[in-house]
């Protein structure tokens, strides 16, 4: 193992992972002044250019976007992702690629190249409220972050200018307002659901707030973006629309000249110095040579999604840390949680058959949590958010028996009815017994132990899903709705790609492995800044979180490296 000879290995500061968090890391160390390394272990994809479908009609497919079974057959994990097509499948990470071991069932969605998985995430950006950072501490089912809404909503604003969300400031103190541009209208059935939920229920059923650029300020236009909505997002935009690393945050890092970006880079572990008690840099392993390279700088972040994070940090054991690096306590890779998606409720609406929508909207609809927000008001704890949509059927198939020729083309001369549907994201409970750890006897092909999941449901999370039902049923009843559906799939968790902690902020050191600046209480200059280090799931969408927590501890880190402090 050496340092590579024809490259430079010295930096200022390393970023493990270029996605959503990683890109913003890159950004403010490089706009700080510092020289950084982003080391992705996938391939490279540059925007616009690496977009090969971005604007493929879907009839130019050979199975019109679906895949083939053979590839299903191959894929039974993957295959089941959101979003995971023949249109967007280059941007999933394939069942043999990456190996793990699931103890316990749990579908792990991973997004190996430059971006990460913000090519394909929903983009959701609604802020957490004050109540989602105390309610576990105060209904007793986690411990106490270490930080509020007031210490992160700044950098929520500093994340939300840049990115571009869009949304209404709509005065829900569950769901607190930000900086928003134009939101995306709701069509007559959503407006129909907004004003019954309403009057009914006294319940807020708001435009989504979105990371989609509908109206572009200054800061966007330098950047090129606008959304057209397209609604061809996970394809990778070619306009920029929604927001991505390779739109956005790395390219702006890029115009500093103090980025360097290595793909095919696997990160084994961190390495640290005993001596100085501090780590030193990373050792990593080419994906295609498989040849060992160190690389070092004065602090580290670790971005690589929650479980790789925690995976590269049980893998960093030395004399000091022979559990993990920072794991005196014996919590690394424990406490993993999720969100729950379970459940669903759809139906179908008379009447409104003489309206029709302007455009297929990037963006759904969104109902605040309404659950256990100021007491606990349900023999469950947490509390959950709705997803909703209202749409028209394309085709008007009652009297169409076989929909071919003279008969089609009736049918589709005109939509069908309109529906609308209702899906769960709910909050989980962190618990010791939802873990990762490494596999003793079993190595992957870059010699990196594999990942052994152990994450479940327990009976909170099925209370929860039971009430969404009921009251997801009682609500599309209420406004008219008709041959509604109910449905629980019972899918494994890691489906819904939001895999938080196992490397979680606290105040207490016996209790958590990183502080209120995302720093590992024993190793200073690494910090983790992705979903591993999340103490809590909350009930809203969890990555303006994670990408305004990493925009605070990277300045923070620049200030403490310029004190001499790290």
């Amino acid at each position: 193992m050496a340092e590579k000879k024809d490259a430079v290995t010295h930096f200022d500061a390393i970023v493990v992972g270029s996605g959503i968090s990683g890109g913003w890391a890159a950004k403010e160390l490089c706009e700080k002044g510092l020289k950084t390394l982003v080391l992705e272990r996938g391939r490279n994809v540059e925007h616009i250019k690496d977009y090969p479908t971005a604007s493929t009609p879907v009839w130019e497919f050979k199975y019109r976007g679906a895949l083939p079974k053979s590839v299903l057959d191959a894929n039974p994990l993957i295959s089941r992702a959101a979003g995971y097509d023949a249109t967007t499948a280059h941007f999933f990470v394939k069942d043999a690629d990456h190996p793990y071991i699931q103890e316990k069932p749990f579908e792990w969605i991973r997004g190996y190249q430059i971006g990460g998985k913000s090519l394909i995430w929903g983009r959701a950006c609604a802020r957490w409220s004050e109540m989602d950072f105390t309610a576990p501490h105060r209904y007793g089912y986690g411990i106490e972050w270490p930080v509020g809404y007031d210490d992160i909503a700044p950098w929520y604003s500093h994340v939300e200018k840049f990115i571009g969300i869009c949304g209404n400031k709509d005065g829900i103190d569950t769901m607190p307002d930000g900086e928003f541009q134009p939101a995306f209208e709701l069509n007559c059935v959503e407006q129909h659901l907004k004003d019954v939920l309403a009057e009914k229920f006294n319940r807020h059923y708001v435009s989504g707030r979105w990371a989609q650029v509908t109206q572009p300020q200054e800061i966007h236009k330098a950047q090129h973006r606008q959304c057209l909505s397209r609604n061809l997002c996970m394809r990778g935009c070619p306009l920029g629309g929604y927001f991505s690393s390779n739109a956005a945050t790395l390219p702006w890092a890029e115009k500093t000249g103090n980025l360097t970006i290595r793909p095919f880079s696997v990160v084994h572990s961190v390495i640290y110095d005993e001596p100085s008690g501090k780590a030193t840099g990373v050792k990593v392993i080419d994906a295609n040579t498989k040849e060992e390279i160190i690389y070092h700088a004065k602090i580290i972040f670790l971005n690589a999604s929650a479980l790789n994070t925690n995976l590269i940090l049980l893998n960093s054991t030395s004399k000091r840390f022979p559990n993990g690096l920072g794991n005196d306590n014996g919590l690394l890779g424990k406490f993993i949680c999720f969100h729950n998606y379970r459940a669903s409720v759809s139906g179908e609406f008379d009447g409104f058959e003489d309206k029709y929508y302007k455009v297929s909207k990037p963006s759904e609809c969104i109902m605040p949590n309404f659950r256990n927000v100021y007491q606990q008001d349900t023999d469950f704890v947490g509390g959950y958010v709705i997803f909703s949509a209202a749409y028209r059927q394309k085709l008007n198939g009652e009297n169409v028996e076989a929909p071919l020729g003279a008969a089609l083309k009736e049918a589709v001369s005109q939509p069908g009815k309109w529906g609308a549907y209702m899906y769960m994201q709910g909050e989980t409970i962190p618990k010791e017994n939802n873990h990762v750890r490494l596999s003793k006897d079993t190595k992957d092909e870059w010699g990196i132990p594999l990942l052994i999941t152990s994450v479940d449901y327990d009976d909170n999370d099925d209370k929860m899903v039971k009430d969404f039902i009921e009251q997801g049923t009682a609500m599309m009843t209420a406004a008219g709705a008709k041959n509604i559906v109910v449905n629980d799939n019972r899918q494994p968790p890691g489906l819904d790609i939001h895999e938080m902690g196992g490397v979680r902020m606290g105040k207490d050191p016996a209790s958590s492995l990183l502080n209120e600046w995302n720093q590992l209480h024993h190793c200073k200059n690494v910090f983790v800044t992705d979903g591993a280090c999340m103490t809590s799931t909350g009930n809203q969408s969890p990555s303006i979180l994670y990408m305004s927590l990493t925009a605070r501890a990277a300045n923070y880190a620049v200030e403490q490296l310029k004190k001499g402090a790290l």
